[in-house]
């Protein structure tokens, strides 16, 4: 029988809350039944195994960051609406570092579909839209963006940047000047190369 006030939704938020604790890859069904002092055989009524505990909890994830996203850019454009979704990624990362991990799961293309990452995307793209970037470009720069987030904040959170000088919210403020001078000044396409042709 079902444990009385487990229920799926209970389980991935209190996973979500040890991933921050423990880190990512250390949340399993066990790990989770002995935090809540239950046999492990009493949660596989809610969850299925590690693997979908760690996709709602993904799931979770990607929740919360679109909703501080669309709240944060509410009223901005241009460089204002890129700082601000920018800095959403950073202070949820340092925030809730074990979330931050679980929001790159890799998920199914079914589960990914339904889940809040098209929003990412789509905040993504309209901030875009205020630089004029259109197609292909405007994807170009979606995955320049994610990049430069992701990695900027997975090195700082890894303590990459904490031995040497400036401070790293100086190079954050600089990282985000950047983006926004290179956005405004979206390299046009290489033209093709010429082919030459010989006559014989």
């Amino acid at each position: 029988m079902a444990r009385v006030g487990l229920t799926p939704e209970r389980l991935a938020r209190a996973g979500a809350e040890l991933a921050d604790e423990v880190g990512f890859d250390e949340v399993t069904v066990s790990a989770l039944a002995r935090r809540f002092d239950v046999k492990v055989a009493s949660l596989y009524s809610h969850v299925k195994n590690s693997h979908d505990l760690r996709t709602r909890i993904a799931l979770l994830a990607l929740e919360e960051l679109a909703d501080r996203g669309a709240s944060a850019l509410a009223g901005r454009a241009g460089k204002d609406a890129l700082a601000a979704l920018a800095n959403v990624y950073r202070d949820y990362a340092r925030e809730h570092p074990g979330r931050y991990a679980a929001a790159q799961l890799r998920l199914s293309p079914e589960t990914a579909v339904t889940s809040a990452g098209p929003r990412h995307a789509q905040m993504t793209r309209a901030i875009l839209r205020g630089y004029d970037l259109t197609e292909p470009d405007q994807t170009h720069a979606v995955r320049l963006l994610g990049s430069v987030f992701h990695g900027y904040v997975s090195l700082e959170l890894g303590g990459g940047f904490s031995h040497s000088a400036p401070d790293t919210q100086e190079t954050w403020t600089r990282v985000i000047d950047a983006l926004d001078a290179l956005l405004r000044n979206w390299p046009a396409p290489a033209a093709p190369s010429a082919q030459t042709s010989t006559s014989t």
